[in-house]
């Protein structure tokens, strides 16, 4: 009675799949476009902290507008959050939970756009500084729309799901390269023993 025995294949050494989990591991182009963006709007955003600075000094040098340089204050303090925000550091995250949500930053981020495009000096003197308010608060109105719009579609959902699998898959590689670490060292130790 002839068995046709069936060959299971061996499992893959442990450098074999240390070297294949390696080479998937690369950098995720969709995780990579994030960060990008988030750059973009953080540069954004801090330009418009110093378009209100430059704003604010106006108006407290000119001492005719009080109000407008109080506001504009307010203005770079909301922005400077948008900017932290962008960095997503664990401890504003922690305590502004709707940070961590898409919608609640593109929020945040039209909120100082408008802010920063309200009560324009048109006086010919300060053209240069209207043309540059408008251009910041512009550009993070659109940085805004874009994170409320890809918010809606739960792109920030799909993001936080792919960070969690990079970190999952980075943790999985350092364990192995300990365990690699320790089998050899377990087999120098038994050779050495045997001799």
């Amino acid at each position: 009675m002839a068995r046709n025995e069936e060959t299971t294949p061996l499992p893959p050494s442990p450098r074999e799949s240390l070297s294949s989990l390696r080479a998937r591991s690369g950098p995720d182009l969709f995780l990579v476009v994030c960060r990008c963006f988030s750059v973009v709007t953080a540069l954004t955003a801090i330009l418009c902290i110093a378009v209100n600075l430059l704003s604010a000094i106006q108006s407290f040098k000119n001492g005719s507008d009080v109000f407008d340089g109080i506001f504009r204050c307010y203005a770079v303090i909301i922005a400077v959050i948008v900017v932290v925000a962008e960095t997503e550091w664990g401890f504003i995250i922690k305590y502004w939970k709707v940070l961590e949500y898409w919608v609640g930053r593109g929020m945040l981020q039209i909120f100082v756009a408008v802010m920063t495009r309200a009560f324009p000096d048109y006086s010919s003197k300060q053209k240069q500084l209207v043309i540059l308010e408008n251009v910041a608060s512009y550009l993070l109105l659109g940085c805004g729309v874009v994170y409320v719009v890809l918010g809606i579609l739960c792109i920030g959902c799909l993001k936080r799901a792919q960070q969690k699998k990079k970190t999952t898959r980075v943790q999985a590689i350092k364990d192995l390269e300990e365990l690699e670490q320790r089998r050899e060292e377990l087999e120098q130790s038994l050779v050495a023993d045997r001799s």
